[in-house]
């Protein structure tokens, strides 16, 4: 077995059931990122153990830690990397990687792996998965889905921590100008129209 092989057997029994969060975003994430490095001047093996260790620890959205949880899965990620032989800068490589790609870190990865990593990840907050992974965490956060007096955020700040479809306009629709590599903003864009349509679709049913 290779080494990302066995890293693959680790994390499947370390990774808890979040819809959200759970194995197969895991694997998503590991196939975005495998499609972009094709096109990416970057450590296929760095990037690819990073996608793998990700999401160690994902705290629940309700969980007032929830925005340290790359943090938490950066430093967790170094003892299973030491475990498997990794050399000490390929460690510091995938746990800078890993802590810097969230979101809620607002931070732009230094290197080529992380950057790859951050859209690899980004991408799965998109398109027809986006679209089913935001509203099984507004479901379980008993979330409703709209403010039935201003829906699309016209005329108010979105407030995601109440309602599902503000984390449109809080975060998802961000994304696509964040995307660091170019095969990235080119998946984005596609993904993001999927949402667009999605939203044009419910303002006529609603």
């Amino acid at each position: 077995m290779s080494v990302l092989d066995l890293l693959k057997d680790e994390v499947k029994q370390r990774i808890e059931n979040d819809s959200a969060h759970d194995f197969d975003h895991i694997m998503r994430v590991y196939k975005n990122a495998q499609k972009i490095c094709k096109k990416e001047k970057a450590n296929e093996k760095l990037v690819l153990s990073a996608a793998l260790l990700h999401d160690l620890i994902s705290y629940p959205k309700s969980d007032k830690r929830s925005k340290m949880s790359s943090i938490a899965s950066a430093k967790k990620s170094k003892t299973i990397l030491k475990k498997y032989g990794f050399s000490t800068e390929e460690i510091a490589i995938i746990s800078n990687a890993i802590r810097d790609h969230s979101f809620s870190q607002n931070k732009i990865p230094s290197s080529i792996e992380g950057k790859i990593l951050q859209d690899a990840d980004r991408l799965d907050a998109l398109g027809a998965i986006g679209l089913a992974r935001v509203f099984a965490t507004g479901g379980s956060l008993k979330r409703p889905f709209y403010n039935p007096n201003d829906p699309f955020c016209k005329q108010r700040i979105p407030d995601d921590s109440i309602w599902t479809i503000d984390h449109f306009f809080k975060k998802l629709f961000k994304l696509e100008s964040l995307m660091n590599t170019k095969s990235g903003k080119i998946e984005a864009k596609k993904r993001t129209i999927i949402l667009k349509d999605f939203l044009k679709q419910l303002k006529h049913e609603i």
